[in-house]
């Protein structure tokens, strides 16, 4: 995209135009009808066409290429030029969305001079374009655990290719994030990165939102397979796509090319296809909500993405992360972790993962007081353990036990939460309790508490809970 078709059915106009072009520094390419200027717009699009009205031997004429280049190729601007002007033409021409209207015969420095401008236009949309789809595509994964690092090299396999990948994981564990970051590693990454959140679009407007549509009052509404053309199309939460919808989508995906709402010419798009779930799609596919023919072509590089609570050392990271996010993006404070926050935080239960970490990070900032570090006893669930003199409360389940139960219950629940916060590392476990390596082998072994691989990351659990661990 960075030459000029000149397309006229004189010969002597276009090569005169083309010469004084060329003089002043442009590339340029020419076309006496409407099918080699189709030719040519298909096998490379223009930076800029300039384009007569009136095209003899043409099977289209000025302003029928003028419409078809606009909704295909939205972002060429055109020049139209014509010996027969009038103001009727030129306001037809404007409305069908050419940049400007030259009545020949054209003064040259006046057709500089429009090209000059029609140009610096084109690359200032395409500069500002190209730093929103930066600025939206732009994704940091953050983490060092064992599960991350996994995840991590899943992730950097795929971005060299172009195959379409399936990521799974519950809610907020940062699946988009994930894509994002699929995206801006690829060879796609200046395209555009296309998110298409399945659950919040309307079943009945899901074909227009993704497919576009043309009608008469409107002329032609871009959809968002459009919008992803020469990127990335991620479908969020993909199981919540209606079923009609699914079979058209499994049709774009053999074709590469579908019609809009309402229109009947077929649209082409090159794309790369990221979806994720967090539900078995499997079972969707056995209950008749999901078409097991879509599932095997958008599942051909599957990817899970682990939940919070099986990469808790990368809780500190995380948060930091989002502490300096929030100062840089809102001017909140930056207020660094005490240790035994980060411990209450490494022990917290977390069913909105990442998500939820992050939401709570952005609370304490808006409600603390001051820029000291945070506390634990800012953050949810650090309630009172102990009285105004120092002893322990009890639960009520736990009160009930004998010493003997109640001690081995305490003991095994301690040390599940211990292991799981240090990433399955037995040796850093061991010295933070203050016991020997070999000791607190026996002791996990005594309490039926074991570790075992799960997402890349080592976890611990109970002994009667899964058949293949290990200690």
């Amino acid at each position: 995209m960075s030459d000029i078709l000149i397309v006229d059915d004189e010969r002597d106009i276009r090569e005169l135009v083309s010469d004084i072009l060329e003089d002043e520094g442009y590339a340029t390419r020419l076309a006496g009808n409407s099918d080699d200027c189709m030719a040519a717009i298909n096998a490379e699009p223009p930076a800029l066409m300039i384009l007569d009205i009136w095209l003899k031997d043409s099977r289209m004429d000025g302003i029928d290429i003028l419409k078809t280049v606009k909704r295909d190729n939205p972002d060429i601007p055109v020049v139209i030029i014509s010996g027969h002007g009038n103001i009727e033409i030129a306001v037809a021409a404007i409305k069908q969305g050419a940049y400007d209207f030259i009545e020949k015969p054209f003064n040259i420095d006046q057709l500089l001079v429009v090209i000059r401008r029609a140009m610096e236009t084109s690359r200032l949309r395409r500069e500002n374009l190209s730093l929103k789809r930066r600025d939206a595509g732009a994704a940091r994964m953050i983490g060092a655990s064992s599960g991350f690092r996994a995840l991590m090299g899943q992730l950097d396999k795929v971005t060299r290719s172009n195959g379409r990948v399936m990521l799974t994981g519950p809610a907020g564990a940062g699946k988009e994030v994930a894509a994002r970051y699929i995206h801006g590693q690829s060879t796609r990454k200046s395209g555009p990165f296309v998110s298409v959140n399945c659950a919040a679009i309307e079943p009945d407007r899901m074909e227009e939102v993704l497919f576009g549509r043309e009608t008469a009052e409107r002329g032609v509404e871009r959809g968002l397979l459009e919008e992803a053309h020469g990127g990335v199309i991620y479908f969020d939460e993909v199981a919540d796509m209606p079923l009609g919808t699914q079979s058209k989508i499994l049709r774009v995906l053999v074709d590469q090319q579908f019609q809009r709402v309402g229109g009947t010419d077929k649209v082409r798009v090159d794309l790369r296809v990221i979806s994720s779930t967090n539900r078995d799609l499997e079972a969707a596919i056995a209950a008749g909500s999901f078409r097991q023919e879509l599932y095997h072509r958008l599942n051909v590089v599957p990817i899970e993405v682990p939940p919070l609570s099986d990469r808790r050392e990368d809780i500190p990271l995380l948060a930091d992360h989002f502490i300096t996010v929030f100062n840089e993006t809102q001017g909140l404070p930056i207020r660094p972790l005490t240790d035994e926050a980060v411990a209450l935080m490494q022990t917290m239960d977390w069913p909105g993962n990442v998500r939820q970490l992050k939401n709570l990070i952005e609370r304490v900032l808006i409600l603390g007081d001051g820029s000291g570090p945070i506390g634990a006893e800012e953050l949810p669930g650090s309630g009172p353990s102990t009285t105004e003199e120092g002893r322990v409360v009890l639960s009520g389940a736990l009160a009930s036990l004998p010493l003997r139960e109640a001690r081995e219950a305490f003991e095994r629940e301690y040390l599940l939460t211990q292991i799981n916060r240090f990433g399955g590392n037995i040796s850093r476990t061991a010295s933070f309790v203050g016991m020997e390596r070999s000791a607190l082998h026996r002791k996990l072994k005594s309490l039926g508490v074991v570790t075992m691989s799960k997402s890349g990351a080592r976890v611990a659990t109970l002994e009667d809970e899964d058949e293949d661990v290990e200690l």
